[in-house]
């Protein structure tokens, strides 16, 4: 079992940057995929960032590729998300997830409670 824990939500305005924390419970971390995906109200929950278990290999949606940035700490068990040059659009509930492999789809084995980041013109 593998307990995810997000923080570093918050409320910033159009241009700002937030920085995303999530820690994860688990012996098995550096053997898993961790990735973050966001729900705004009324739609699915989309794919934001992937990163492998060594960090080899990273992968972004096209609506952040250039302002989100994906890293890990194999040593801290902790997986971070660099938000920059943020709009509304941005707006949304952002999840932690981990998996054996990335895949864009929200079928990750294990997910976070959810941090909230509001992005205000």
């Amino acid at each position: 079992q593998v307990q995810l824990v997000e923080s570093g939500g918050g409320s910033v305005q159009a241009g700002g940057s937030l920085r995303l924390s999530c820690v994860a419970s688990s012996r098995t971390f550096n053997m898993l995929a961790m990735g973050w995906f966001r729900q705004a109200p009324g739609k699915e929950r989309d794919f934001l960032a992937g990163i492998t278990y060594s960090g080899e290999t990273i992968e972004y949606a096209d609506s952040v590729k250039g302002r989100f940035t994906i890293s890990r700490d194999n040593r801290k068990n902790t997986v971070t998300l660099q938000m920059n040059d943020l709009t509304p659009e941005d707006t949304a509930v952002y999840y932690c997830a981990a998996n054996t492999v990335i895949v864009t789809a929200d079928l990750w084995d294990y997910w976070g409670q959810g941090t909230q980041v509001t992005v205000s013109p």
